[in-house]
């Protein structure tokens, strides 16, 4: 299941720890609408193994702002609440799962 990000939240899900994903975006993106389906496909394929989130932008900017989000789609992972690592763009789901496994 995937997770909405908002300023009030975000704090709350990066507390229970683990794996966690993050995607930036915007429904006016297009790399976004191609990424979207794959984050949503890795959420079932990892369920119980990590945690999905996506941030639309246009509805939260502390977050965003915080962790300098420039250009989307821009993936977060976070590894027991510490940012490990970044991919920009709309990227092959095969990256992704590499990422998310090299942290596992």
């Amino acid at each position: 299941m995937v997770q909405n990000v908002t300023d009030s939240n975000f704090e709350d899900l990066l507390s229970k720890g683990g794996l966690m994903i993050v995607d930036f975006w915007a429904t006016w993106c297009g790399p976004c609408r191609m990424l979207s389906p794959i984050v949503d496909e890795l959420a079932d394929e990892f369920a119980g193994k990590l945690t999905v989130a996506k941030c639309n932008v246009d509805e939260a900017s502390d977050v965003p702002m915080k962790y300098s989000i420039r250009n989307i789609p821009t993936l977060l992972f976070f590894k027991n609440g510490e940012l490990v690592d970044r991919s920009v763009g709309a990227v092959p789901k095969s990256d992704i799962v590499a990422r998310i496994e090299k942290y596992l």
